[in-house]
């Protein structure tokens, strides 16, 4: 009687659906603040992912004397770290070099902003990451929000606090998943009285300085902000891949469509106050003219265009004789939720024009909320 063949594991359909894997997977837990637990869900799902057979390794854990957090890491292989001599005292390093040589299939990288000391391979941990995820390793890494680059300026302003390690944004957008460590301001402050983050002694100056519950509050909500944005970039893929419809979103994205106008720049304010108030992306649109090589219409558009700059907007600059239909087809394409124009005081077949084109480009683009602004003319 022949023997039933061993039935495969995901794991194993995935190897085989997969056998030449470009790079390893990046897998982020982000925090908004210590001790929410990003490197306790990290080491549970590499517990996880051993159990299941796959080989796992610590590359680097900060444990800063969580007993919890200690209790895990035992529980899986470490790769020794390097022991390095810089002005007289000793400090301890991941060594990417006996990772490289020991092949695991998945290795943990604790405090991807880490910066690393003077003679390592490289000078910031994410960049040894970055070797290992080419080496087809996949890691999975933990980072609180106040580290990543385009956050840290508003954060310190927030807190007080100086962050003097960053993580840029293009390496998390590297990510294949991010995934939030999430605990509420008042449990993470109940943690903090017991002792659980830092010693007592330590707590309560914590509590009033950096663990301030306003901050806290704010701290969260960048994260949950920065985690929304990472969920719609992959939902953006997907619906491309499928050729779903534009209604698919989750970032709300807010797109002001310029002229070479005066008025371009109350226009631009208005739709930064939108995206602010809605937590989401901010968008400047320009369809190229014949028009705009006037030399003072192209002054005027430059600064229009500065002034969003300066305001943190995408400006998206695009071409085609057709202004409805240019407009409304980056707008469906990069799932714009929310579109402005202006309107001047119109008579006669200037006016009827007007609509047309506003006709034209809501029946291309029948998913965008229309914002019209009416404006006086100068």
């Amino acid at each position: 009687m022949p023997t039933e063949a061993p039935r495969k594991s995901p794991e194993d359909w995935l190897i085989a659906a997969d056998p030449e894997k470009a790079r390893g997977r990046f897998k982020v837990f982000l925090g908004y603040a210590p001790g929410v637990g990003k490197t306790f869900s990290m080491l549970s799902e590499g517990i996880r992912r051993g159990q299941r057979g796959e080989d796992v390794v610590i590359g680097i854990v900060e444990t800063h004397g969580r007993k919890a957090t200690a209790e895990l890491a035992a529980k899986l292989e470490r790769v020794p770290p390097r022991e390095m001599d810089y002005k007289g005292t000793i400090f301890h390093e991941m060594d990417v070099d006996a990772i490289l040589e020991r092949k695991p299939q998945v290795v943990l990288v604790d405090e991807l902003a880490h910066t690393n000391i003077e003679g390592s391979r490289f000078a910031k941990r994410y960049e040894d990451v970055l070797l290992l995820l080419d080496a087809k390793i996949d890691v999975l890494s933990t980072i609180n929000v106040q580290h990543i680059e385009s956050l840290t300026p508003r954060i310190q302003s927030l807190t007080g606090i100086t962050v003097r390690e960053t993580v840029p944004d293009w390496v998390l957008d590297r990510a294949d998943e991010i995934v939030i460590s999430d605990l509420t301001p008042e449990a993470l402050a109940t943690r903090m009285r017991r002792g659980d983050i830092y010693p007592l002694e330590r707590s309560e100056r914590a509590l009033q300085n950096f663990f301030r519950r306003g901050n806290l509050i704010a701290l969260r909500e960048m994260a949950l902000h920065r985690v929304t944005r990472a969920v719609d970039r992959t939902l953006n893929d997907y619906v491309k891949s499928k050729q779903l419809g534009a209604h698919w979103a989750v970032t709300e994205k807010v797109a002001v469509c310029i002229s070479a106008s005066s008025q371009a720049r109350d226009l631009i304010a208005r739709g930064a106050r939108l995206a602010e108030g809605l937590g989401g992306e901010l968008y400047v649109v320009h369809v190229q003219s014949r028009k705009d090589e006037d030399p003072e219409r192209h002054r005027t558009l430059e600064a229009s265009l500065q002034f969003a700059n300066n305001l943190g907007a995408k400006v998206v600059h695009l071409s085609g004789k057709n202004i409805p239909s240019t407009t409304a087809a980056f707008v469906s394409e990069n799932r714009i939720t929310q579109a402005i124009f202006g309107r001047s005081a119109l008579r006669g077949l200037r006016k009827w024009l007007y609509y047309l084109a506003i006709q034209r480009f809501m029946s291309e683009a029948p998913h965008v909320d229309l914002h019209i602004v009416t404006q006086e003319s100068r």
